[in-house]
């Protein structure tokens, strides 16, 4: 492996993280996925409380692992003066600052982007919310589910016939926390032009609201409100997830005219591109049902692998419905995507998510170890605040900072 290889693109940054849960920390993890050094201050106590979440293995949280996983955790009780005056010491020192507390909080606590850039100029505090620094909402508490509710997501999600549905995962926290840190990155790039410090404002519902479409604009324009359309998306025709003959699954996408005549063709029926129910996209979208007859029987007619090689023919963008021992077996995810956590005796070595996106000149980070709660306390208050061991020792008798043996 050549050095550019080994150094990523943020080799040299250092993040402060105050967030727990999911946003924030997916935030700090995909700044360290490009070489972000990150220390992660816990609650002395209790920790980040995604330490609880299940599910677990052995007492550990394996949501808690792939979101934290190489960073540094320091334990600072940050309900006391003393650990709010360590943590601005700590913050005049990094270059990022990636908070989830409610608007105000931090101000509160002396900790705003007006004090700390008072001691740090250049600093990019990073702040995530359920609904933002402003607005009417910005006082109102959040998570993934509001965010998902509020968005408009839950409406739209499911089909006609069944109620509004959220994700059974972290889709707005994702989300979010991936924009916070791009969000992040164009900061520190200002920095590096303007040498000016910057506040990046994430509410956990906006990034949710962009990617659902056009559901605002299509209102507006035509009066319609967006319904819910099962494995359909409203706009393009045929489309979806259907069952093969030995019961698997497969997602067909004809999202367009090239690929629908293409599917016809795997399926041995050309003529029907001529037929005036299915000739244009608009036609078979008015003839939903019909169309999606016909791709169901045919798709029902064969085994999965069979019907996914006639379509791989055919180049008709399709997949199989892949449960995780699926993805786990794919030779593509291991080769490109899965990634090897190591230094944890109770998972071992296990294969998890990587890097969202791929640099050539990167090969990526090496994710090693779980940290415990405020396991590299010491360490790192004595490396970037210079504290003695006795200054250590007393912060810990005091109950200010994680014990010794964290």
């Amino acid at each position: 492996m050549n050095e550019q290889m080994k150094t990523g693109p943020l080799d040299g940054i250092r993040v402060l993280e105050l967030g727990t849960m999911y946003a924030a920390p997916t935030a700090g993890r995909m700044l360290r996925d490009f070489g972000a050094q990150v220390i992660k201050v816990e609650d002395p106590s209790t920790g980040d409380f995604a330490r609880h979440w299940t599910p677990q293995k052995d007492g550990l949280s394996l949501g808690f692992t792939r979101l934290n996983a190489g960073k540094r955790s320091v334990g600072i009780d940050l309900r006391t003066d003393e650990g709010r005056g360590l943590v601005r010491r700590l913050a005049a020192s990094v270059d990022v600052v990636i908070e989830s507390f409610r608007p105000g909080r931090l101000e509160a606590w002396g900790l705003g982007y007006e004090a700390l850039s008072q001691d740090n100029p250049g600093l990019i505090l990073t702040r995530v919310s359920g609904f933002g620094q402003t607005g009417p909402y910005r006082e109102r508490p959040g998570f993934g589910t509001v965010a998902e509710t509020a968005s408009g997501f839950a409406f739209i999600n499911g089909w006609p016939d069944t109620p509004p549905t959220s994700p059974p995962f972290g889709f707005a926290d994702s989300i979010a926390g991936i924009s916070a840190a791009m969000g992040t990155a164009m900061a520190l790039f200002k920095r590096e032009r303007a040498g000016t410090g910057e506040v990046v404002d994430v509410a956990l519902y906006e990034p949710l609201l962009f990617i659902l479409g056009d559901l605002v604009l299509k209102y507006q324009a035509t009066g319609e409100i967006q319904r819910r359309e099962g494995n359909g998306t409203g706009s393009a025709s045929p489309r979806g997830i259907y069952q093969a003959s030995d019961g698997r699954w497969l997602s067909i996408a004809a999202s367009n005219q090239g690929i629908a005549k293409r599917l016809f063709d795997a399926m041995g029926r050309p003529e029907l591109i001529e037929d005036p129910r299915f000739a244009t996209n608009a036609d078979r979208m008015a003839n939903n049902e019909a169309v999606q007859a016909e791709v169901t029987a045919w798709v029902a007619s064969r085994p999965r692998d069979e019907i996914l090689a006639v379509l791989d023919t055919f180049e008709v963008v399709s997949a199989p419905v892949n449960d995780a021992s699926d993805v786990l077996a794919d030779p593509h995810f291991r080769e490109r995507t899965l990634v090897e956590l190591t230094g944890n005796s109770i998972l071992g070595s296990v294969l998890m998510p990587g890097p969202v996106l791929h640099l050539a000149g990167y090969e990526g980070p090496v994710y090693e170890g779980v940290p415990a709660i405020g396991e590299h306390t010491r360490e790192v208050l004595a490396d970037v605040l210079k504290l003695t061991e006795a200054e250590l020792d007393a912060l810990a008798e005091r109950r200010v900072t994680a014990p010794a043996s964290a």
